[in-house]
């Protein structure tokens, strides 16, 4: 290599090191350059304008003493006071980098974030390589909900200072509020590594865990957060929340507890008390759990929608029907909202002479459920149009013939000019149901197609003997609370047992080998029909229902196409459940609903059960 081109890069490399703000690097690099060829004009230059910048840096950092100040004032949570003297600072010393990001971290302490970041920026641009910048820019940009930025952001700090523990555990949560759980752990696992006693990176990593239903993962962690830091109230919040989880309901609300003690303003201390509340039937002291927790937190919308539900099944209907119109503010449900320039009728307004949309917004299970309501919405306006989904769209219409039903259509709701006030289905029972004392169960509002009706009566007649039961035992959504609510089929014996009765499975899914368990250790077969599309073909299942002598079921679909259809529906219960008042009281048609609380087993209700189909043999 001819010595020409040992200069070229030797002066690439030091331009390089200038770039990245590591002046010193360069300055050796210039002053090698110049102890051998002292005319090289560009080595010259470049040492000059280093020595310019430092002289000029010196000028511009501030005292010492004035930035220990700040940093003092930071960490007591004085930001108003930081702010106002790192302005002052910043304005006299514009090339104070130090300063300029802890303005920038202050502002946005604060709630500016914009001008958070414009501070920040500043800070890097004087400083290129400076992470702490970088990882406040991180911070501001995720609390904008740019969570991209930000983990580009988290991704410069810790390639500046690879053991920067703290970016590491920011960018996991980054990852997680954008659904990579398993790259947020691997930013998790890699701050522990880092900073072994980092108790809140603990109590993140939990929250993964919980979120992919790791729950033994996520009390280990949370152990070992709460070990780490005695008094961490959000570690035992959250332990709380996943004992809850698995029904473990004495420590859960030991834990929550504890939480509560350590930081009485909690306000999710407060909610998670009322959810484990709830699930033991201690309806009264949830409401009382709820509304704390709103009033520390007025807005809280996930703690104003599951006050709905404890206000429902304690019999407050209109109450909880007012409260479960907050669920369109909290996360899961705010995506299903639509957006009309139309506004949504509140019930005051007159519908006379009017045209109002009504539109889906959970399953189908619960648009049958609602539709039970659109006659009465319907008689009221001029016109009514339902746009649910497409598999319900032949039912409906049959069953409805004075509403204009039609597959759910999203593209052009801004632009629509078609009716004159919308309201979304799972309303309808706050306008028409709002008296639990009313005991009107109306009758069945559901019409299936006459000719498949009797085409299913000729099946099950091809089957053997009635009487003809349907049978549906769990949903196809399980976690660990929600199969409480589902005996396992094998718990079903004393039902399936009962001679001379032909079973008929109404599963749309995974119900294999529950059945083949039922053939081998009951010697029942539960007949099924593998020509049905149990799932897509909605209104031929509800003609096979209409079909049946009976249905028995847990809290599932199956339950609302019996029962609105006219079939008797026996329905088992756990005693948790907004159907507890909705269906057994007043609005499904021959509907029988047997409970049981959550410290029960199911034999009194599958008893009762049984007497019910003794009964309809004879």
């Amino acid at each position: 290599m001819s010595a020409n081109l040992s200069v070229e890069q030797s002066l690439m490399k030091a331009k390089s090191h200038v770039k990245k703000g590591d002046l010193a690097e360069a300055q050796k690099l210039y002053e090698t350059i110049l102890q051998n060829f002292s005319n090289n004009i560009r080595a010259q230059q470049g040492l000059a304008s280093i020595k310019k910048y430092k002289q000029n840096n010196v000028i511009q950092n501030p005292p010492q003493e004035a930035v220990s100040e700040l940093v003092n004032l930071y960490n007591q949570g004085q930001m108003e006071a930081v702010i106002e003297q790192a302005e002052t600072l910043t304005a006299q010393y514009p090339g104070a980098y130090v300063v300029w990001n802890i303005l920038g971290a202050s502002r946005d302490e604060i709630g500016m974030p914009e001008e958070a970041i414009h501070a920040l920026k500043k800070s890097v641009s004087l400083k290129p390589n400076y992470a702490d910048a970088y990882y406040n820019m991180g911070v501001a940009f995720q609390v904008q909900g740019k969570l991209d930025v930000s983990i580009e952001a988290y991704n410069k700090a810790v390639s500046i200072k690879p053991d920067y523990a703290e970016a590491f555990n920011n960018m996991g949560v980054a990852l997680k509020d954008q659904g990579k759980l398993d790259e947020a752990i691997e930013a998790y696992k890699k701050s522990i590594s880092l900073k072994p006693n980092y108790a809140e990176v603990y109590n993140n990593l939990g929250v993964v865990f919980q979120s992919q239903g790791k729950c033994d993962e996520a009390i280990q962690v949370y152990d070992k957060a709460i070990l780490l830091k005695s008094d961490y109230a959000e570690a035992y919040n959250n332990k709380g929340a996943v004992l809850q989880e698995l029904g473990k309901f004495d420590e859960a609300m030991e834990s929550l507890n504890k939480s509560i003690s350590l930081k009485p303003d909690y306000a999710d201390a407060h909610y998670n008390m009322g959810h484990a509340l709830h699930y033991q039937d201690k309806f009264d002291e949830a409401v009382d759990a709820y509304n704390k927790s709103i009033s520390l937190k007025p807005d809280f919308a996930e703690a104003h929608y599951n006050l709905s539900f404890t206000l429902l099944n304690s019999g407050r209907l209109k109450e909880g029907l007012d409260e479960s119109e907050w669920r369109w503010k909290t996360e899961k449900y705010f995506s299903r909202n639509r957006h009309f320039s139309r506004p949504m009728w509140d019930g005051s307004q007159s519908l006379k002479d009017k045209r109002i949309l009504l539109w889906c917004e959970q399953g189908i299970g619960d648009t049958l459920n609602w539709s039970s309501c659109l006659s009465l919405l319907a008689s009221q306006a001029n016109h009514c149009i339902l746009e649910c989904q497409d598999k319900l769209v032949p039912l409906l219409q049959r069953s409805f013939p004075n509403v204009e039903v039609k597959p759910e259509d999203r593209s052009l709701d801004q632009n629509r000019d078609d009716f004159d006030y919308h309201l979304p289905m799972g309303s309808l029972y706050r306008h028409f149901l709002t008296d639990i004392t009313q005991n009107t169960k109306p009758k069945a509002y559901l019409v299936p197609d006459p000719e498949r009706v009797n085409y299913w009566r000729d099946r099950l007649a091809s089957l053997g003997k009635g009487p003809y039961v349907g049978i549906a035992w769990k949903s196809s959504v399980i976690s660990h609370y929600r199969s409480l609510h589902y005996p396992p089929i094998s718990e079903w014996s004393p039902i399936l047992k009962i001679p001379d009765v032909t079973f008929i499975n109404l599963q749309y899914k995974d119900f294999e080998d529950d059945l083949a368990k039922v053939k081998e250790e009951v010697g029942v077969t539960v007949h099924n029909f593998d020509d049905l599309d149990q799932f897509n073909n909605v209104d031929d299942v509800t003609a096979l229902c209409s079909a049946l002598d009976m249905a028995v079921t847990t809290k599932v679909t199956p339950m609302i196409f019996s029962s609105a259809v006219g079939t008797p529906t026996k329905i088992a219960n756990l005693q948790q459940s907004i159907w507890n008042t909705i269906l057994n009281n007043p609005v499904g048609p021959l509907v029988d609903m047997y409970n049981k609380n959550t410290w029960e087993t199911w034999d009194n209700v599958f008893d009762l059960i049984e007497k019910d189909i003794i009964k309809l043999k004879n």
